[in-house]
């Protein structure tokens, strides 16, 4: 499920049926071209595995994420194909197969039941129905509101998964996943998730290697930036088309709303959080380090119409050792300062980190050189050794580590709502609960409050 521009409760969008003919009517040339080039030859990532099973691949929340997810999925088997796809809007999911087919490598891994449509479908219940298939493998890039619920659904029925971050939206949420995660590890299904950084090369190097090494002696202070422009702005409540019920309106746009989204901490700035838990791990040899507390501010500044979700924050980490590990995040959009680095100063030295590169400098200086040849991609990356483990037999088991990392958002988001300094203890015994018991397409959907630090009754839990 992602929002759509092409939502079927505009009136000047197609329906679903006119919109599945007209993609077979554009797409026939396409569908050709992709059975001619089913002969091509992709690297093999089997290891030279004897598994031969061509594995089934079903895409669930056909939004920009999912799209790439599911071409990153593609890539990374010889033997593989995309068995059916689903979202809430049935004619996004076939906007999507069309930027499928346009790829000369996702063309020919596009099944026969997807190219016709067969195995294209929308609706709430649409994960249900790309289930039903038969797929071997699913994609969960859905808003994470929806995360528990479809991730409890695959591992109910022993399909493997990837789970795009975060793995939930609030607490209660990050409970049950991980009480889905321990049916997962029983039954030997896999699990991937969405935190590309720790499989990237330089940030491998640099946070497993170097740092534990003592490139730069003991970690004293971490500043992480997120500077980002602003993604799917509110749009005002006169553009809501007629008819449209609460819950189809916030769903449309589900990155302004907590429930669905996280809000931008949890959703984007989530990243930076993983990040800190992945150096705090490996400088402690401890897998699921937990800070003593985090206090935080943040807020909206800029307008956004009707929603409940903050433009920036600013948290705070407590660690027992003292250190203060420093997460800044906003969304104000162009001509402000824009940065996304992480700064790590250490007793004898300091570091940084991007997308893109990372540096030491210090007696022990180093710079991360991307190579001339054979350099990886991050996404395609975690991809590959998922799919080398399913073939390898191995259980790829990224289910705590997703879940954690969530926990640590919602941490400090709930700092930052509450304006209170929150202890580790009071985020894991929370109630808080944010998404529906049900969620009904047709119902009416109250807005919770926009969070006010220190006003009990706009708090979410």
């Amino acid at each position: 499920m992602s929002d759509s521009e092409n939502s079927p409760f505009n009136a000047e969008s197609p329906s679903p049926s006119s919109s599945r003919r007209e993609f077979i009517a554009k797409t026939g040339t396409a569908a050709a071209a992709v059975g001619a080039a089913s002969s091509i030859a992709f690297p093999s990532v089997t290891f030279g595995q004897e598994d031969k099973k061509k594995l089934k691949v079903g895409l669930i929340g056909c939004g920009g994420r999912g799209t790439g997810a599911a071409a990153q999925a593609l890539a990374a088997d010889d033997n593989v194909e995309l068995h059916a796809m689903g979202d809430v809007y049935e004619d996004k999911a076939l906007t999507q197969l069309r930027v499928l087919a346009r790829d000369r490598k996702s063309a020919a891994k596009i099944g026969a039941d997807v190219q016709s449509t067969k195995h294209v479908f929308g609706g709430l219940d649409a994960y249900q129905k790309v289930m039903d298939t038969g797929v071997d493998i699913v994609l969960l890039t859905t808003p994470p509101g929806f995360r528990p619920i479809h991730f409890k659904e695959a591992i109910n029925r022993g399909i493997h998964a990837f789970v795009e971050k975060p793995c939930a939206t609030d607490v209660a949420g990050v409970m049950d996943f991980l009480e889905t995660g321990k049916i997962a590890k029983e039954k030997g299904i896999s699990v991937l998730c969405g935190f590309c950084y720790r499989y990237s090369d330089h940030g491998r190097e640099l946070f497993e290697q170097r740092l534990p090494d003592g490139a730069i002696g003991a970690i004293r202070a971490v500043t992480s930036n997120y500077f980002a422009n602003i993604v799917k702005p509110m749009p005002p409540e006169e553009d809501r088309p007629a008819g449209m019920s609460d819950t189809q309106w916030q769903i449309k746009n589900w990155y302004n709303y907590a429930w669905l989204s996280g809000d931008g901490y949890v959703e984007q700035a989530i990243h930076k959080v993983d990040k800190m838990a992945w150096l705090m791990g490996t400088m402690s040899g401890n897998p699921k380090p937990t800070p003593v507390a985090c206090y935080a501010q943040g807020g909206r500044q800029r307008p956004n119409n009707v929603c409940n979700t903050f433009d920036h924050y600013a948290v705070t980490y407590e660690w027992e050792n003292g250190l203060r590990y420093n997460i800044k995040w906003s969304q104000y959009g162009a001509g402000v300062y824009k940065d996304d680095k992480d700064y790590i100063v250490g007793e004898k030295g300091e570091a940084e980190f991007d997308i893109s590169g990372a540096t030491i400098t210090g007696p022990n200086a180093w710079t991360w050189r991307k190579p001339r040849t054979g350099a990886r991609n991050m996404y395609q990356t975690e991809h590959d050794e998922f799919f080398a483990d399913l073939r390898a037999g191995k259980r790829h088991a990224d289910e705590e580590w997703v879940a954690h990392s969530t926990l640590l958002g919602l941490m400090g988001r709930m700092a930052a709502y509450t304006g209170k300094r929150i202890t580790w203890d009071e985020v894991i015994k929370s109630n808080e609960k944010l998404v529906p018991e049900t969620i009904d397409w047709e119902a009416d959907l109250p807005v919770r409050p926009m969070p006010i630090p220190g006003v009990a009754e706009t708090q979410s839990a």
